[in-house]
């Protein structure tokens, strides 16, 4: 897409974020590139940021790339004085499967795998409110950390991701900004499951866009046109997600274009409060959410932030091994909007 669509997200994410700022964790220091993007955040006020590590060792990547760290708090986990409190409280969250006091102090302790669950700890106690995490380590240990500690947000049974995509002018219309979940965790979700993926989707939306969600639960019938096992999933987690939203705009089952175009949703499905102004799309399964986003980004043009995580009790966000600096200061203002949502 267009760099200037891309970069009027950014800066409308960072400007949102500005007006409630929040305290973020930045779990991997010293990556050159956790530091640089906690100094950036600072500098530019969209939220506090805390970084794990080694503080001289972080202070020297500082001093190396020319940054200043003013404002930005460091915190060397083997020499924090939570750490007994923690053990504790990582202890008192996993006796049930066994861990011990000094198992979990070990791994608190651990180089690689300590800075996941000491942060996870950190934001569970009100001590930071968000975490971004993920540039040194694979999603399976990020979100194993932040289940594990924080579990999952009231009523939710399971983590997902949506990603923002930012698509621009076509038959579809102006630029136009949608949620597509989920494209990156859940690989078949049951109909439970679905309906709760789509109403964390919405929530997403509604925290980073600032816009009511329309959501869309898609399929490739629309309002009975096939009859299949999964289109029956799809309606199955439609009502469930009703149920228990009642107050979202909700509907399907819908084919995509059914979803997006007002003149099809019309034909297709008459009387739907949704057809045709979806921006909020959920995918029957995994398979169809990651094709389909990556289809839109290549051969659309469009942009994709994410992928997002949703469904925690608080937000600790994944990033890709590959991330830049960027790309942390971007995610680390979507986390401090969730936080404020």
């Amino acid at each position: 897409m267009h760099l200037e669509g891309q970069m009027e997200l950014v800066e409308q994410l960072k400007r949102s974020a500005r007006q409630h700022k929040k305290q973020i964790i930045f779990g991997e220091g010293p990556d050159p590139r956790m530091v640089e993007a906690a100094a950036t955040v600072v500098k530019e006020e969209v939220c506090g940021a805390t970084i794990l590590g080694p503080k001289e060792e972080i202070l020297a990547e500082a001093r190396k790339l020319n940054l200043n760290m003013s404002g930005v708090e460091i915190v060397d986990i083997k020499t924090s004085d939570k750490l007994d409190e923690f053990a504790n409280e990582l202890y008192e969250t996993r006796k049930h499967k066994g861990m011990t006091l000094d198992e979990a102090k070990n791994l608190l302790m651990d180089a690689d795998k300590g800075p996941l669950y000491f942060g996870s700890i950190m934001v569970k106690k009100g001590l930071a409110d968000g975490m971004v995490t993920g540039a040194c380590h694979s999603t399976g240990d990020v979100l194993r950390a932040a289940i594990h500690v924080v579990g999952t947000a009231p009523g939710v049974k399971v983590v997902s991701s949506s990603i923002v995509m930012v698509v621009p002018a076509s038959s579809c219309g102006e630029d136009r900004i949608f949620a597509f979940s989920d494209p990156a965790f859940v690989p078949d979700p049951t109909f439970e499951q679905l309906a709760d993926i789509a109403i964390s989707s919405a929530a997403t939306y509604k925290s980073l866009i600032g816009v009511e969600p329309v959501v869309g639960m898609l399929s490739f019938s629309t309002k009975g046109s096939a009859k299949h096992s999964s289109v029956e999933k799809v309606i199955k987690a439609t009502n469930l997600a009703q149920e228990k939203a009642p107050n979202l705009l909700i509907d399907g089952e819908l084919q995509a274009d059914a979803a997006i175009v007002a003149k099809v949703g019309a034909k297709k499905a008459p009387g739907s409060k949704v057809a045709g102004k979806a921006n909020v799309l959920v995918f029957p399964d995994l398979n169809a959410g990651n094709i389909g986003y990556k289809l839109v980004q290549r051969l659309g043009g469009a942009d994709a932030f994410g992928p997002i995580t949703q469904g925690l009790a608080a937000p600790i966000n994944d990033l890709s091994r590959g991330c830049s600096a960027n790309d942390i200061v971007v995610l680390a203002a979507i986390t401090a909007l969730q936080a404020q949502g």
